[in-house]
């Protein structure tokens, strides 16, 4: 049964009023790419670094969302669809509080980013495509999924066994093949300044 009689409460502040205080605009980075890609390893960094810079920012993670918030659903379509909107919806509240917010998760289906890209204030998402090939990525799993996809144990996976839809037109594209996470990362702070977020 689905809530009804419900009102958004707008509350006393603004998201104008947190940006003022935080001397930041809260904004949502969406990383996008394969398992093994670098989205975790980049987005912590890029955490890090904001923070030393003295700005408010939090990392929301795939495997960390899916011990809590997300711990009902699986890897299904359908799951995978349910997964990214409730993170969206997430860091959307995130945002509306003027902290700038990180995201690493696969997010396969392009449809997905775009629905939480529609729910955004313009201007406030900010797609950064972390790319990198297979071969790169099955070198980098340090759990060992890429393998045990291809022997048929996990289904479902992405790359292997379902499909990732790579974005047309991210914000950014961080190549990882080839460049360190601090380059990666760097590219990611000077997209937030060119945007005047920080």
């Amino acid at each position: 049964m689905k809530a009804t009689n419900i009102v958004w409460s707008d509350g006393y502040l603004t998201s104008t009023d947190f940006e003022k205080r935080f001397k930041q605009k809260g904004c949502v980075i969406w990383f996008t790419g394969l398992s093994g890609s670098g989205k975790s390893t980049i987005s912590e960094r890029v955490q890090k670094e904001l923070f030393e810079m003295g700005h408010i920012v939090y990392v929301l993670d795939g495997d960390n969302v899916r011990h809590g918030l997300n711990k009902d659903l699986g890897f299904s379509p359908d799951d995978r669809v349910e997964n990214i909107r409730r993170i969206g919806e997430v860091a959307k509240l995130f945002r509306q509080a003027g902290i700038i917010v990180l995201t690493a998760f696969i997010s396969p289906y392009r449809k997905d980013r775009d629905t939480v890209r529609e729910i955004m204030d313009e201007g406030s998402f900010l797609e950064v495509y972390v790319e990198a090939d297979i071969e790169t990525c099955k070198k980098r799993d340090p759990k060992g999924l890429y393998e045990k996809a291809i022997a048929g144990k996990i289904p479902e996976f992405t790359g292997i066994s379902a499909p990732y839809e790579e974005p047309l037109k991210p914000e950014l594209t961080v190549d990882t093949n080839g460049e360190t996470v601090e380059q990666s990362a760097r590219h990611v702070i000077d997209l937030l300044k060119s945007r005047k977020i920080i």
